[in-house]
């Protein structure tokens, strides 16, 4: 089954209505807003730039990171008595559908980072970088009495 194209303009057209949405209100802080209109300008960079790796890998970390930062916002400013609540359930709403999305989101923004050519290898090779730290041009070079 293949996965269907999303298309970058998309995902941060939603998620800056979303968060646009979310602020109606006025009881999440302004690191929330700081924080996803920076991520979304990230987003606008990776959509003018169509063949860089790095703003879509920035964009798609950015979202990653936004997703635990909008759980600690939700969780520690939520109000249960507000002055408009119709609107603050509205509000809160669209912040949730926000958080919702964002790990779909993250998941094509994956595929499009895949798709301009980056690649997620981290090898953790110990015995080459231990061997390169101790190998020297000297043939009685000693390491805690040892002869190497």
């Amino acid at each position: 089954m293949e996965i269907p194209a999303i298309s970058l303009k998309a995902i941060v057209l939603v998620h800056w209505i979303l968060t646009v949405w979310a602020c109606l209100y006025p009881w999440l802080p302004t690191s929330y807003v700081l924080g996803n209109v920076s991520v979304l300008a990230v987003g606008v960079w990776a959509i003018a730039q169509r063949d860089s790796i790095d703003a879509v890998l920035l964009f798609l970390i950015g979202l990653a990171v936004t997703i635990l930062t909008d759980i600690v916002h939700f969780g520690l400013c939520y109000v249960t008595t507000a002055i408009n609540p119709d609107l603050f359930r509205f509000s809160a709403g669209m912040a949730i559908l926000s958080l919702v999305l964002k790990p779909v989101s993250c998941f094509f923004v994956y595929q499009m980072y895949r798709e301009r050519g980056g690649e997620y290898n981290i090898s953790f090779d110990l015995e080459t970088s231990v061997d390169s730290r101790c190998t020297t041009d000297s043939a009685d070079s000693t390491f805690l009495g040892r002869r190497y």
